[in-house]
């Protein structure tokens, strides 16, 4: 059930200032964009238009936390037929950078993080990988992950207490 009482109505400022957000105001949910996207054949879970709607309401929450914001393509295919001129996929991004700033990430990017924090980049270097580096005549690869994790902690991506559980 959903609350009109923890909506924001600010929200739609705070996208309007972000940028790629500035036309959020202009859309008047004609739906256009919703009838061509490639995505919204794929899956109902993304609607541009109902996206829109909701942060025009205030539902904030609702928006930052959902997992359908990050399925846009960004294929520009709303924003070529949409009267209003309102560039869908850059609004996304603007949404999507709220999101993150205020710390609601994808599963897939919470796991990339702590792939990140664990071996200082998106896959384990092993024995393996180094011995067939020496072979190619290539440096050996190193886990130093210390200089990984003060970047993540100056982001507020990564707290020591993720390491422990």
């Amino acid at each position: 059930m959903i609350d009109s009482k923890t909506f924001d109505p600010n929200f739609k400022f705070l996208i309007a200032l972000e940028p790629g957000g500035e036309n959020i105001k202009k859309c008047f949910s004609c739906g256009t964009c919703t009838a061509g996207c490639p995505v919204r054949e794929v899956t109902d879970r993304y609607n541009p238009r109902r996206i829109i709607r909701m942060a025009i309401l205030g539902m904030k929450k609702e928006v930052l936390s959902s997992d359908f914001i990050w399925l846009c393509s960004s294929c520009y295919t709303c924003f070529e037929r949409c009267p209003q001129n309102v560039k869908i996929p850059e609004l996304m991004n603007a949404i999507k950078n709220i999101a993150v700033k205020e710390g609601y990430l994808p599963s897939s990017m919470k796991s990339q993080i702590d792939l990140l924090a664990s071996f200082g980049r998106l896959l384990e270097v092993t024995d393996f990988e180094n011995e067939k580096r020496k072979e190619s005549g290539l440096p050996l690869l190193h886990g130093r992950t210390e200089e990984v994790k003060k970047i993540l902690k100056h982001l507020g991506f990564y707290r020591e207490e993720q390491s422990r559980g």
